[in-house]
């Protein structure tokens, strides 16, 4: 019945799922030591929390600097070569982990082994998840993009956070040294597995064009403008993602936690739901739309005095940003061309990985100086930019996609 009423679910369940269960298997092991790193680098290593916050950062540095790399390999080898590579980087990534709990009484040797996993995870998960995303599409058909774009994301969220759970259990009940060596060994299992399953899905021949790949930086140069737009919103969702807890205790309001865990479910909903208006109604209109929803979102926040209020605003927020990404990338994977999807991929995605990255130590410094209003009043503000630039750029884009 439900599958009825979802066009967008009955597809995903029939073509999708097979190939972005790797997208689920890499973001899982991402999650796995997320809630344990700092952890493990304070109360076994008795390293400060600046090293903790870099054994974090590491893996994030990674994936923004190998996403052009792993797009413009897909074009070249096919997105199956580059999701099993992807896959069995990340492996090794556990392989290091597993080596730095069991080194954990040489601490800077363990350090150092446990930076090493942080980057190999970054280059396996920007490796595995960007060549799902081209595998799907090739697979489903241009038409699909905004499916294959949106499952990539469900996944992701849901591996980060079933990741997290998962690994913060094992911390905890198998002993502190003992748990992050388990999750050392399951990062390296189930990698694998995806790898040897992965053998088994037959790859897909993108109809020959008779035209070379660009190089990268001319892809980049096609996306620059989506790119920049992705970014008006994913500031706003690095202002929920990094500043929204510390907001609830400024207020000392309590459900920090619970809220956060809701607007990922209000994230996953929305994609699930409103997917299929992106091939309806274009991806420039849909991304307009839920720009301004984004940024009305942050103004609730801005002037939010209870709790229900800056319930709804934050959820309002995590809504908008929900769709940007997808409605916005089916325009960037067209802009360039069948034969360099992977690379127009890659490009646009390092936007998101930036601004994300960025907003954390960004933000946090408006809010020292002007307060928590300025913050939202201020991401508000750049959303809302982007959703007046994308007006201006609309009928630009139509005609480029045409």
């Amino acid at each position: 019945m439900l599958s009825r009423r979802l066009p967008f679910l009955r597809f995903s369940r029939r073509s999708l799922v097979p190939v972005v269960s790797f997208n689920f298997i890499a973001y899982l092991i991402v999650g796995l030591p997320m809630a344990v790193i700092p952890l493990f680098m304070v109360e076994i290593l008795h390293f400060n929390t600046v090293w903790a916050g870099l054994a974090v950062s590491l893996q994030y540095f990674a994936t923004f600097a190998s996403r052009p790399q792993a797009g413009k390999r897909i074009d070249v080898r096919g997105p199956k070569t580059v999701v099993i590579a992807g896959l069995v980087l990340c492996a090794f990534s556990g392989v290091l982990l597993l080596l730095s709990g069991l080194m954990a009484h040489l601490a800077f040797l363990s350090l150092f082994t446990l930076f090493a996993s942080r980057c190999a995870l970054g280059w396996g998960e920007s490796w595995t998840t960007t060549a799902a995303i081209i595998w799907n599409i090739r697979r489903a058909g241009p038409s699909r993009t905004a499916q294959a774009i949106s499952w990539n994301g469900v996944t992701s969220y849901g591996g980060i956070a079933v990741g997290a759970t998962i690994g913060a259990q094992f911390y905890h009940f198998g002993g502190h040294w003992g748990g992050f060596i388990l999750i050392g060994t399951v990062s390296i299992l189930l990698p694998l597995i995806g790898a040897f399953y992965a053998q088994g899905i037959p790859k897909v021949i993108p109809l020959p064009t008779g035209r070379a790949p660009m190089p990268f930086w001319q892809v980049f140069r096609r996306v620059l403008p989506l790119g920049g737009l992705l970014s008006c919103g994913a500031v706003g969702f690095g202002a929920i993602s990094s500043c929204l807890a510390l907001y609830y205790a400024a207020r000392q309001w309590p459900g920090a936690s619970l809220a956060l865990a809701i607007f990922g479910l209000v994230f996953v909903c929305v994609r699930f739901i409103f997917t299929q208006q992106i091939a309806r109604l274009g991806g420039a209109r849909v991304a307009m739309i839920s720009l301004l929803v984004e940024a009305m979102g942050l103004l609730v926040l801005a002037f939010s005095g209870t709790v229900i209020s800056a319930f709804l605003g934050a959820a309002l927020t995590r809504a908008g940003f929900s769709l940007i990404f997808p409605a916005l990338g089916v325009l960037a994977v067209e802009s360039a061309g069948v034969e360099n999807r992977g690379a127009a991929l890659g490009a646009y995605s390092v936007f998101s990985d930036l601004a994300i990255g960025l907003s954390g130590p960004v933000l946090g410094l408006v809010i020292a100086l002007s307060g928590y209003t300025a913050l939202f009043v201020l991401t508000a503000t750049f959303t809302a930019l982007g959703a007046v630039t994308l007006l201006a750029l609309q009928k630009h884009l139509n005609q480029r996609m045409a």
